[in-house]
């Protein structure tokens, strides 16, 4: 039962933590509740499939097609993220300013949560997946029964739930005025570390093998796997043992996502700002 809980929470933590950051970040924009719903049952179906074809997924590209999977979902989201970021820093200020215009907000509000409802979807797709798995892996062993891994699933899903929560609520003390900066950060380190973590994939199927050396161990100070380090894996990426390369992406996503926003988001947020004052 208690391997079953932690498994459980630990996933469910890294999906709610995603969500409910997504969630602060479209405060105020109309049904963002049925299009993050609609990425969690999208999610749910595709790990279900996901967990269905896990040993065609394995086999498929000379053994290393789950590598490449996860690669595929994890550059999807960065995608997602970065569009969404960029999107924000246009529109943004544009949806506080003119909240009272609800045709418009709905009309503003529709592109940038179609990339984020993919994102949720993508978070609970890859950490649904990992945790059927996970759980196929227990039963099989005979250590816990079907009971006691049902009661220690839904207890864990229910403390990773209420990680996400309390999240939320936390963001949503932050003042409109800061919060698109806020969760615009919080956005941007997620898809660094989701960079990060598809190089990782690519270097353990060795398609990517330079700058594969070991920057620094801090596993021994706070290891990766603890639930403080999925955590901070999810909030801004901490590996506990990254390569040369996953920095690289780390920082070159960084750069590339506050570049397009200062490129593309300016114009038309200084403008909303304008028309209002």
């Amino acid at each position: 039962m208690l391997a079953t809980l932690i498994i459980v929470f630990r996933e469910t933590i890294e999906a709610g933590l995603v969500i409910g950051i997504v969630l602060a970040a479209t405060r105020g924009i109309p049904h963002r509740g049925l299009w993050v719903n609609c990425g969690i049952m999208g999610g749910i179906v595709g790990a279900c499939l996901v967990a269905a074809f896990a040993s065609l997924i394995s086999a498929a590209m000379q053994g290393v097609g789950q590598e490449l999977f996860n690669v595929g979902i994890l550059t999807a989201a960065v995608l997602m993220l970065t569009w969404h970021n960029v999107w924000m820093a246009r529109h943004g200020h544009q949806i506080a300013v003119q909240m009272k215009n609800i045709g418009e907000a709905v009309a503003a509000g529709r592109s940038s949560l179609l990339a984020l409802s993919i994102v949720v979807g993508i978070a609970v797709l890859r950490e649904g997946s990992e945790i059927v798995l996970f759980l196929y892996g227990i039963a099989i062993s005979g250590n816990d029964t079907a009971v006691t891994m049902a009661a220690g699933g839904a207890f864990g899903l229910v403390l990773g739930i209420a990680v996400g929560g309390v999240t939320y609520l936390g963001l949503l003390r932050i003042p409109n005025r800061y919060l698109f900066a806020v969760t615009g950060w919080l956005i941007a380190l997620l898809a660094a570390g989701m960079a990060a973590q598809a190089v990782a994939f690519l270097q353990q199927a060795q398609v990517v093998t330079i700058f594969s050396q070991v920057i620094w161990n801090t596993s021994g100070f706070l290891s990766e796997s603890s639930i403080g380090g999925k955590v901070l894996h999810t909030l801004i990426g901490y590996t506990d043992r990254p390569t040369g390369m996953q920095l690289i992406a780390y920082a070159a996503t960084l750069v590339i996502i506050f570049t397009l926003m200062r490129l593309f988001g300016h114009s038309v947020a200084t403008d909303s700002v304008r028309a209002a004052s």
